[in-house]
Formats: C-alpha cells, structure tokens, sequence
C-alpha cells in the first residue's frame, strides 16, 4: 500500500469523476479521472505517472514551439484559481497540465 488518502471526491464541468489522492510527505497531488463519454480504456503495463509542477505561459510557449496542439484551455477554475490545458498524446490518451498558485492544496 502506498499511503494514499482520498482528499476530494467530485464532478468537473465537462463530466468528468475527479478523485484527489494526497501523496505522502509532500504537498503533491495525484488526480484520478474517468470520463465515461470517452468509453472503455486500457492502459499499457508501463504507463509512468509522476508529480510535477508548471508554468504555464511556459509550458504552452513550449508546446507551441514544438508543434503539440492543446485541445482544451487554458482553463481557470474559480476557486482556487488553478489553470489548466489538455493535450492529447498517442492512441487518445488526453494528458492534463495543472498550473496551482502558491499555497493551493487542491486544485
């Protein structure tokens, strides 16, 4: 057992299941998503996750440059004011980069 706690549980506005896993000794998030419209997914055994933090103005100057289409946003929610974009990756899988200000837990 990795010592995952369950931290918030809830929809987003496109329909997607949002759960908020804490990852032990860190400020870091993982966030699970299911968003029944897109149907059935397998994933392949090596499939890596890991926490990072963006910039991103950076990050989409870097996307641009590189010729990787964003599919969604950047996007602003309310509260607690994070910004997020979707890009799409091979065999379409959507990959979301989350941008949180200083001293946001949840996003």
């Amino acid at each position: 057992m990795l010592g995952l706690e369950v931290i918030e549980r809830k929809t987003s506005p496109r329909g997607s299941h949002l759960a908020f896993l804490k990852v032990p000794n860190s400020d870091e998030l993982i966030q699970l998503t299911s968003f029944p419209p897109s149907g059935p997914v397998t994933v392949q055994e090596d499939l890596s996750i890991w926490p990072s933090k963006y910039n991103l103005e950076q990050t989409i100057a870097l996307l641009n440059a590189k010729g990787i289409r964003i599919t969604d946003g950047p996007t602003t929610t309310i509260l607690p004011g994070s910004r997020f974009i979707f890009i799409d990756v091979l065999n379409g899988y959507e990959i979301e980069l989350i941008e949180r200000p200083a001293g946001v837990k949840i996003v």
